[in-house]
């Protein structure tokens, strides 16, 4: 019983500081621009505790992270044209890609650990945006055809949203969180077992 309490405090604490540590780089990273979208470091600790606290925390950790965008003004474009539509969009892509990410650890973990947590740490940024385009097709079409049109490239919604809205954010969000997020989770794991 006692072994299990504190493995439930450990959970928590670890949940604390990763929710802390969401909200720092949240809010950092609206700093780091790339044209009119900041480039953010916040999916690696939701991957972190997804792996480590389980998929409920990763999507805890992903509602902070969405609510964190909603505070932070890095939605304010969208809130412009649809509240409703913003705030669902934001909240879902948040909490879907940390629990997503939580499923696909627990789901690899008993072949190896370290490969779960890479395809987690791939399995984050690709709902996250996944769900981002999904919200911006229900929700903000009108909106994204007019940037489209205002960005001469006429017509091409598809080529927009994917190289104008997202491509390169993806990208460096997919990589840090490749890179960063399996060395953490291991060297996380070799403080317990040093202990």
């Amino acid at each position: 019983m006692k072994e299990k309490r504190n493995m439930s405090t450990e959970t928590m604490v670890m949940t604390a500081i990763l929710t802390a540590l969401v909200v720092l780089l949240q809010f950092m990273g609206a700093f780091v621009r790339l044209g009119p979208f900041s480039i953010s470091l916040v999916l690696v600790p939701i991957v972190i505790g997804s792996a480590l606290c389980g998929a409920g925390a990763g999507a805890w950790l992903g509602l902070v992270f969405g609510a964190v965008v909603l505070a932070s003004g890095d939605a304010a474009a969208f809130l412009a044209v649809n509240v409703p539509g913003t705030i669902l969009t934001v909240l879902a892509k948040g909490i879907a890609c940390g629990y997503a990410a939580g499923l696909a650890y627990r789901l690899i973990e008993k072949h190896n650990r370290y490969v779960a947590v890479a395809v987690a740490a791939v399995v984050c940024p690709v709902v996250n945006t996944g769900i981002f385009l999904l919200g911006c097709l229900v929700f903000f079409m009108d909106t994204v055809s007019a940037w489209t049109q205002a960005a001469g490239l006429g017509a091409d919604v598809a080529r927009y949203m994917i190289f104008g809205l997202v491509g390169t954010n993806f990208l460096v969000e997919l990589g840090a969180n490749i890179v960063l997020s399996p060395v953490i989770v291991r060297l996380i794991g070799l403080r317990k077992t040093a202990r």
